[in-house]
């Protein structure tokens, strides 16, 4: 008996401790990928580009194409990460060999590849930027724009990350609930929902992509960043005409509870439990 308090407080030691990796990491992704680029717009302190060299010299240019060699190697390591641990064949592996701890080690290897990206990263100073903002007045009102939208759309990713259950896409609600004994997560929720979340564990590409591309000055690596992420977000969702009535039929029952707090919640749970029996 006493093995089991044992191993559930080993289990729960291993998802906070990764679950504060995670953390840190998001913060440096979103340092790295939004706010850093805009301040030093804003400062001048780091040479983003030279303009003064032209396209054909700069593509021939060896450092930069180290840098684009270095960058693209990165990101083939983010995007082999992310898909390899998300390959059922993997998937099924990982769980018999880690049981609850499966998206543990998947949050734990995309946070260690998002440092390793962020870290190993090597800006493109010697080629020119494809746009930049340098004039008065934009020079200084654009940038403050782009901080404003970058800080409202993280505000965003953050409020849906919270609505789709952020403890379970980290693991610890797998963990809690196989302490206390109760099934996955992920089983009582409906046929539905588990098909969507399967086609769409990231629905953040609005707001992504703004940060991605909305900035004072786009460099020749950031470019190589934005366009290898945005690709990536757009081939990895896989919604379908089903997933898009279940979210029609969910969106249409929350409407029906705001619209009638009373009256209208036994209408929206009759008609829920339709949709569940008719996905079955």
């Amino acid at each position: 008996m006493a093995s089991v308090p044992v191993r559930c407080w080993f289990l729960c030691t291993v998802s906070l401790l990764n679950l504060l990796f995670v953390f840190i990491s998001g913060a440096h992704f979103i340092r790295f990928i939004s706010f850093r680029a805009i301040y030093h717009n804003i400062t001048g302190e780091t040479t983003l580009c030279r303009d003064s060299v032209p396209w054909s010299v700069a593509l021939r240019d060896s450092s930069v194409l180290s840098c684009l060699a270095v960058d693209l190697s990165l990101l083939a390591l983010f995007t082999v990460q992310h898909s390899l641990f998300a390959w059922s064949p993997v998937k099924q592996t990982l769980q018999s060999l880690l049981g609850v701890l499966n998206r543990t080690a998947y949050c734990f290897t995309t946070a260690l590849a998002l440092q390793i990206l962020v870290h190993y990263w090597q800006p493109v100073t010697g080629a020119p930027c494809l746009w930049s903002v340098r004039h008065a007045p934009w020079s200084i009102w654009f940038p403050l724009l782009c901080f404003t939208l970058h800080f409202l759309c993280w505000a965003i990713i953050c409020s849906i990350l919270m609505i789709f259950d952020y403890s379970e896409l980290l693991g610890i609600k797998q963990v809690y609930y196989e302490c206390v004994g109760l099934e996955d997560p992920l089983t009582p929720k409906s046929a539905g929902a588990r098909r969507l979340l399967s086609h769409l564990r990231h629905p953040v590409c609005l707001e992504l992509s703004v940060v991605l591309w909305l900035l004072p000055a786009l460099t020749l690596d950031r470019l190589l960043l934005a366009g290898t992420l945005s690709a990536y977000l757009v081939l990895s969702h896989s919604l379908d005409k089903q997933d898009l009535s279940y979210l029609y039929v969910q969106l249409k029952s929350k409407m029906q509870l705001l619209a009638e707090p009373h009256g209208g919640s036994a209408a929206a749970e009759s008609e829920q439990e339709d949709s569940n029996h008719k996905e079955k």
